[in-house]
């Protein structure tokens, strides 16, 4: 890379990393990131957007390898990373009734997807982003997915919007239902239900927190998280076996030949063994502590790299490409949600009784 193309990519770095900085700093602010729980991911895919409909013109063209290097590089990096995240004990604490409950939100969600989205004539691109955003946990899953099924920015966007409205609709209606007890369920086993069924892991977090203080069941918040956790992990395998299909449908025998293979989601699978076993490390010489904090910063670190990510994709999302689309992403999406709310609380009431 000569000077001057090294001097646009960073200077398109820059911009990518300012934008997002601003987003992160957005989302700090309490009003926006607890009581609207909007996360910076969120708003910086707004504030690319924003950008890109406004100021993109203004932009040299020669920036764009390096909002393109934030969009898909830094992605995959921050992918590998929310594998501090999550340990592989968070999988036992909640039972055998979580995961098998999971497994098959996530495996229906996706094959009704692909049926929907066959119905409405929707893309390959924006039915897989939309149904893997919604099956396993919002847009941190849409960015994953994004990396193997190779979408356009402003399909990626569109699956993120549908995992934004929906996912909110759910946070706010969660805690509603089950106050006036339409949703007659054990605090443990909301616990459960909101967890395998809600889009972001921080919609789980509102939800669940408002439910426990409704219901003075603090339990009832841990495990909704712990159980969105095990959803979380089911990204790997999912981006795995997309992939594995996607290189079975193309069409020469070369093309076939080579498979691609999403190692920053096996990476992602490393790293949550790793952590698991630093963990245990950790407690076994008293350091348990210090590797909280240790894990804080990544974590802190991790979700700036997928605000950068977010970023980027709005930057390159003109609202003019949305048009094609028209409602149909969304039509999709409020099927995949209603089959989340309805099938969740069938699974709910019944798998872990399975159990006792």
């Amino acid at each position: 890379m000569d000077s001057a193309k090294r001097q646009n990519f960073f200077s398109g770095l820059l911009l990518v990393f300012v934008m997002a900085a601003i987003a992160w700093g957005l989302g700090m602010i309490p009003f926006v990131g607890k009581v609207l729980k909007i996360s910076p991911l969120i708003i910086g895919i707004l504030l690319g957007m924003l950008y890109a409909n406004t100021l993109r013109s203004r932009m040299p063209e020669t920036w764009m390898s390096g909002v393109k290097f934030s969009s898909k590089r830094i992605l995959r990096l921050a992918i590998v990373f929310y594998g501090f995240r999550l340990t592989l004990g968070s999988i036992v604490s909640v039972g055998v009734s979580a995961l098998v409950i999971d497994i098959l939100i996530v495996t229906s969600l996706i094959l009704l997807g692909l049926f929907v989205g066959k119905l409405l004539r929707l893309d390959k691109e924006t039915t897989l982003l939309t149904a893997v955003g919604s099956a396993v946990c919002g847009a941190a899953a849409v960015l994953g997915a994004e990396s193997v099924v190779k979408a356009k920015p402003e399909k990626t966007v569109i699956a993120v919007a549908t995992v934004v409205i929906f996912g909110t609709i759910s946070m706010l209606l969660y805690p509603i239902l089950y106050s006036v007890g339409v949703f007659d369920l054990s605090p443990q086993v909301m616990g459960i239900y909101t967890g395998s069924t809600l889009h972001e892991v921080a919609h789980v977090a509102g939800a669940g927190e408002a439910m426990s203080t409704a219901s003075g069941v603090a339990e009832l918040a841990g495990i909704a998280t712990i159980t969105k956790m095990i959803r979380v992990i089911l990204l790997a395998p999912v981006l795995l076996i997309i992939s594995f299909f996607l290189n079975r449908r193309k069409g020469g025998s070369e093309e076939r030949s080579r498979i691609s293979i999403p190692w920053f989601a096996i990476w992602f699978m490393v790293m949550i063994g790793l952590n698991t076993l630093l963990l245990h490390l950790a407690g076994e010489w008293g350091f348990s502590e210090q590797y909280k904090i240790i894990i804080g910063v990544i974590e802190k670190i991790d979700t700036f790299a997928l605000t950068m990510a977010m970023t980027a994709l709005g930057m390159d999302a003109m609202v003019s490409k949305f048009r094609e689309a028209g409602m149909r992403p969304f039509i999709m999406a409020g099927v995949l949600f209603l089959w989340l709310v309805g099938f969740g609380y069938l699974l709910a009431s019944t798998v872990p009784a399975l159990w006792v």
